[in-house]
């Protein structure tokens, strides 16, 4: 994936290597921002259809996973192929894509 490239070569660049646990501990954090946008934009769920994100939080968020991606060795593409073909066979056998079922 281009964009795990990307992240790859500027966390090299600016020397910003860090264990898989701060990874994850990153991308929960930036989680947390994207559910406080959410949270604040729907009044705490009291107007679901306003909900509103910053765009440069999706930003962290996927930059933050990609970063945890790279420090496990982890291609992310392969990783989205894969769940993306979890998916279709759910949908075939159960109609649904949720694991709930």
């Amino acid at each position: 994936m281009k964009e795990q490239q990307t992240v790859a070569k500027f966390l090299a660049e600016h020397d910003m290597d860090a264990p898989p646990a701060y990874r994850l501990l990153d991308l929960t954090a930036e989680i947390g921002e994207l559910a406080k946008d959410a949270n604040e934009s729907t009044d705490y769920g009291a107007s679901p259809e306003s909900i509103s994100v910053n765009e440069d939080e999706i930003g962290d968020t996927l930059f933050a996973l990609l970063s945890l991606a790279e420090s496990l060795d982890i291609d992310a593409s392969n990783a989205l192929n894969e769940a993306i073909s979890k998916y279709e066979s759910r949908i075939e056998t159960t109609g649904d894509a949720g694991s709930g079922r």
